[in-house]
């Protein structure tokens, strides 16, 4: 396992929410919050104070996470894009994004956060 970090949970499925933060808890890496809506995630983002970011990539009202993604990115913050199967390719700026996909289990986390380095 790598040190621990402070993570933020995009996430609009609020059962796999909890379930992602009891699995990085466990870990022993901190929830530095969680967002359900892309406006959310972008002003969480620009607060800032955290490590990563776990991003589904369908959040709530059938929004594309790709304004979050990339202001994580402009910022250079690491991200791993979470989901259950999207069909369209991710834009090209994230095409090489890191993917958590659902359903996952506590090692798919852990070896996806460890691999964030």
């Amino acid at each position: 396992m790598t040190a621990s970090r402070s993570i933020l949970i995009i996430e609009d499925e609020s059962l796999i929410a909890m379930m992602l933060e009891d699995f990085l808890d466990s870990l022993g890496h901190s929830i530095a919050g969680t967002a359900e809506t892309v406006p959310d995630a972008v002003a969480r983002i620009d607060a800032g104070g955290f490590d990563l970011a776990i991003l589904d990539v369908h959040l709530r009202g059938g929004e594309a996470c790709w304004p979050a993604a990339d202001a994580l990115a402009d910022q250079g913050i690491p991200f791993l894009l979470a989901t259950g199967g999207h069909t369209e390719p991710p834009p090209a700026r994230h095409a090489g994004a890191p993917v958590l996909a659902k359903p996952f289990t506590l090692s798919d986390v852990e070896r996806a956060v460890d691999a964030i380095g």
